[in-house]
């Protein structure tokens, strides 16, 4: 598979790329991504520190021991980041394409 990016030699009319229908499908999907994802992830990350901050005792309660819900839940948030990173890149994937192809119609080989 030939790399998504031309090369020096090949000048594609970024104009008309840009005017391309499918390009326009390519911007929408990556928003359709990034966008929740990038709501979700900040929700969750400040959640700790409003819940600890907002309803301290809560969040004190042991659940195995000495670890708390407040432990519970900012190890989660690891398993959360690694989660989205995987997603991320199983989505960009597609995105990969989207551009390999979009940018086939327009550069000569």
């Amino acid at each position: 598979m030939s790399s998504p990016t031309p090369s020096a030699s090949e000048n594609p009319d970024w104009e008309k790329i840009a005017a391309d229908p499918d390009f326009a499908a390519l911007k929408k999907a990556k928003l359709r991504f990034i966008i929740p994802a990038s709501i979700f992830f900040f929700v969750y990350y400040m959640t700790l520190p409003v819940m600890v901050g907002f309803y301290p005792d809560f969040m004190k309660t042991p659940v195995l021991g000495k670890v708390n819900i407040a432990y519970l839940f900012a190890l989660s948030q690891f398993i959360m980041t690694w989660t989205v990173c995987a997603l991320y890149v199983r989505v960009a994937k597609r995105w990969d394409i989207m551009n390999a192809e979009l940018l086939a119609k327009y550069v000569s080989h």
